[in-house]
C-alpha cells in the first residue's frame, strides 16, 4: 500500500477510558459539592472556643477532596494534579495567587530536589553499582535476605541523615538490584516490595533520631512551649528505637507476605556480584569527589543540631550547595537537568501548597477539633489511639509537622481529664507522623519510590491500608506495654 493511500485511511480513535473519566468527574463533583454547599457548623474545643469554617476554609477542603481523588486514581499525571491545586486556589480566591504558587518553591520542595540530585550523581558516577554489588555479595542470593539487607541499610542511614536524602540515595541502588533480578521493564512483586518497602522503612527509621527528619525537632520544641517540659535528643531516641526497629522487621515480614518475590533465589548472584564489583576497579576521581561532597553535606546538616555556630544555616541551602558543587566540578552538566523527575518535584510542590492552604485557612484546625471532640469521654487508650489515627491520616495529605501542630494543643487540653500524660500523646503522634503509608504525598520517600514505575498510586494505597493497620497495632503495643516497661509515665497518677 502506498504512503498516500495509507494516509487516506481513517485514523484509529483513541479508546475512551470510562474508569478514568468517572474518577475525574468524581473529583470535580466533590469539589463542587463542598465548595458550594451551605455553611457547616462551627467546631468547639474543650474550652468552649468556636472555630468557624470560613468560605476559604471550605474551599481548602474542596481542593483537598479533588486532589486526593485525582492522586489516588491517577486520572492525570500526579504533577499536573498538583498544578490544579494552585490553580483552583487562585481562581476561587481561596488564597491569593502569589501565596498559593509561592509554596511550589518552598524550601522543603527544594530540599527534595537536592536530595534527588544526589541520587542521580550516585548513578552517573557508578557509586550505585559499587554499593549494590558490595551489599549483594554480603547478603547472598536469597531474595528474602536481599529485602532485609536493603531495609536494614535504609533504616540505619536515616539515623544519620534525612530520610528524603536516604531514599534518593537508595533509589538508584535498588534499581541496580532489580535489574539483576529481572531483565524486563515490567513490574514484579519483588520490585513492588523493594521500592514500597524502602519508602515505608525510611519512615520507620526516621522516627528514631532527630536527624532523620525535621518533624522531631519541631514537635519537641512545640511541646516544650506548651508543656514547659524539655525532652532531650537521647530521651527521644531511647523511646523511639524499639518502636522504629520493630516496625522495620515487621515490614520485612509484611512484604514477604504481600509482595513475596516470584523467585526465592537468584542463583549465582553472589559470585556475579563479587565479580562485577572487582570489574569496577579502583575508585574514580568522580566517585571520590561525590562521596566527599555528600559526606560533607550530611555532616554539616547533622552538626546543625549540636554546634551553635552552625544553627543559623538553613538545611535546604546546605543541600543545594551540594547540587551547585556537582556542576562546579563537572560531574553534572546542563543535559542532566533534563533527567530530573519533575513530575515528582511538582507532586511535592502541590502537597506543600494544599498543606499550607488547609493550615492557613483554618480548615485543618476545624477538622482536628471536631475529630478529637469525639473522644473527650472515651477511655485513655482510645483517646491516644484516636489522636494517633488522626495524625496518621492527616500526615498523608499535609506536612507531618502541621498535622501534629494542629492536633497536639487540643489533645493536651483533653488528656488530663482522661488521666493521660502529655508525653505519651507526643510520642505516639511522632511515631505515626513518620509513617504515612497511604499516599505518595505523605512523604518524599513515597514519591521517590514511585519513580521506579513498579507500582501505581492505587496499588500504593492498597498496600498502605494493611500497613497502616499494622502501624496502629504497634502504637497500641508501645502505649500499653513497651513504653511503660521502659519507664514512660502514660497515666497521670491519682491524687
Amino acid at each position: 500500500m502506498s504512503t498516500a493511500a495509507a494516509a487516506q485511511l481513517p485514523q484509529e480513535k483513541a479508546s475512551f477510558d470510562k474508569k478514568r473519566a468517572f474518577f475525574m468527574f468524581l473529583g470535580i463533583a466533590l469539589f463542587s459539592f463542598i465548595y458550594w454547599c451551605p455553611p457547616w457548623p462551627d467546631a468547639i474545643d474543650p474550652l468552649g472556643e468556636h472555630f468557624v469554617l470560613s468560605k476559604e476554609a471550605k474551599g481548602a477542603l474542596a481542593v483537598f477532596a479533588l486532589a486526593a481523588t485525582w492522586w489516588v486514581f491517577e486520572v492525570l499525571p500526579i504533577g499536573v494534579t498538583s498544578i490544579a491545586i494552585g490553580t483552583l486556589q487562585a481562581l476561587f480566591l481561596i488564597r491569593k495567587p502569589a501565596v498559593a504558587f509561592k509554596d511550589f518553591m518552598d524550601p522543603s520542595v527544594l530540599f527534595i530536589f537536592g536530595s534527588i540530585v544526589i541520587g542521580m550523581v550516585f548513578t552517573k558516577t557508578g557509586l550505585t553499582k559499587r554499593l549494590a554489588y558490595k551489599m549483594l555479595a554480603i547478603v547472598g542470593e536469597r531474595t528474602s535476605m536481599i529485602y532485609l539487607g536493603c531495609f536494614v541499610m535504609t533504616a540505619a542511614l536515616t539515623h544519620l541523615m534525612a530520610h528524603t536524602a536516604v531514599a534518593a540515595t537508595m533509589f538508584p541502588l535498588l534499581m541496580a538490584i532489580h535489574a539483576l533480578y529481572s531483565d524486563s521493564d515490567q513490574p514484579t512483586k519483588f520490585g513492588k516490595g523493594l521500592f514500597i518497602g524502602m519508602a515505608y522503612v525510611a519512615g520507620a527509621g526516621s522516627i528514631i533520631t532527630l536527624l532523620g527528619a525535621a518533624r522531631g525537632a519541631v514537635a519537641l520544641g512545640f511541646y516544650k512551649d506548651i508543656m514547659k517540659v524539655d525532652i532531650s535528643f537521647f530521651e527521644l531516641t531511647m523511646y523511639m528505637f524499639p518502636i522504629g526497629w520493630l516496625m522495620v522487621f515487621l515490614l520485612w515480614g509484611f512484604f514477604m507476605i504481600f509482595c513475596k518475590p516470584e523467585r526465592a533465589r537468584i542463583d549465582g548472584l553472589k559470585q556475579r556480584s563479587t565479580r562485577m564489583y572487582k570489574e569496577l576497579g579502583v575508585w574514580s576521581r568522580n566517585e571520590i569527589i561525590t562521596i566527599t561532597i555528600v559526606l560533607t553535606t550530611i555532616v554539616v546538616i547533622a552538626l546543625k543540631n549540636f554546634v551553635p555556630a552552625l544553627a543559623s544555616l538553613d538545611k535546604t541551602g546546605i543541600m543545594l550547595c551540594s547540587t551547585i558543587a556537582f556542576f562546579m566540578v563537572g560531574i553534572l552538566t546542563l543535559e542532566d537537568l533534563e533527567e530530573i523527575p519533575w513530575n515528582i518535584i511538582l507532586l511535592f510542590a502541590g502537597a506543600m501548597s494544599i498543606g499550607f492552604c488547609l493550615w492557613e485557612t483554618g480548615a485543618a484546625k476545624w477538622l482536628a477539633v471536631n475529630w478529637l471532640q469525639l473522644f473527650k469521654d472515651a477511655p485513655g487508650i482510645v483517646f491516644i489511639l484516636g489522636m494517633a489515627f488522626f495524625v496518621m491520616m492527616m500526615t498523608n495529605f499535609i506536612m507531618n509537622v502541621a498535622a501534629i501542630a494542629i492536633s497536639l494543643p487540643v489533645a493536651l487540653v483533653i488528656a488530663p481529664y482522661l488521666g493521660v500524660t502529655g508525653e505519651v500523646i507526643l510520642f505516639s503522634s511522632l511515631v505515626v507522623a513518620g509513617m504515612p503509608f497511604l499516599l505518595l504525598v505523605g512523604a518524599a520517600p513515597n514519591a521517590i519510590a514511585y519513580n521506579s514505575k513498579q507500582f501505581s498510586t492505587g496499588e500504593f494505597v492498597m498496600y498502605g491500608i494493611p500497613a497502616s493497620i499494622l502501624l496502629m497495632v504497634v502504637v497500641w503495643l508501645a502505649v500499653t506495654v513497651i513504653w511503660p516497661l521502659m519507664g514512660m509515665a502514660t497515666k497521670i497518677p491519682l491524687a
